[in-house]
């Protein structure tokens, strides 16, 4: 798929999840979130659809990219500005993104796994320990 064609996907994806309130299914079925966060370079705002796994009350953000061996553009994003807005379709909610390792990684990776099946094969197919970040909620400011 062309980068231009990836981008209208994701621009139709991100218009019907708002327009819908959330109702809106990723792959396999699975519900989505919308992360919102800043641009590592530009600083400017992007929004990226994400499978949505609930995680208490926070939600995680597995940096899968399809099992591809590089991670995906949002990855470095929440890196460079971890202060992010999270949409669920029933709420929206600042949050901080945290990289998480070892043994938390590793949970967080199983429970993720237990939502959404494929990520145990995007795991399979890439080098790379897939990163996960936890988005805690924050208190609105």
């Amino acid at each position: 798929m062309s980068s231009t064609s990836w981008n209208e996907l994701h621009n139709r994806v991100i218009e019907e999840f708002r327009a819908k309130h959330g109702k809106v299914k990723g792959p396999e079925g699975g519900a989505l979130i919308l992360l919102n966060t800043k641009g590592a370079k530009t600083g400017q705002p992007r929004t990226y659809p994400l499978m949505s796994v609930p995680y208490g009350e926070n939600y995680l953000a597995v940096a899968s990219k399809g099992g591809a061996p590089s991670n995906p553009h949002w990855y470095y994003n929440l890196l460079a500005h971890p202060d992010v807005t999270v949409e669920t379709g029933a709420e929206t909610f600042p949050a901080k993104a945290r990289l998480l390792t070892g043994e938390e990684r590793d949970k967080a990776y199983a429970h993720a796994a237990s939502i959404f099946a494929p990520y145990a094969e995007y795991q399979q197919k890439t080098t790379r320990v897939i990163p996960v970040f936890l988005l805690e909620r924050q208190k609105n400011k």
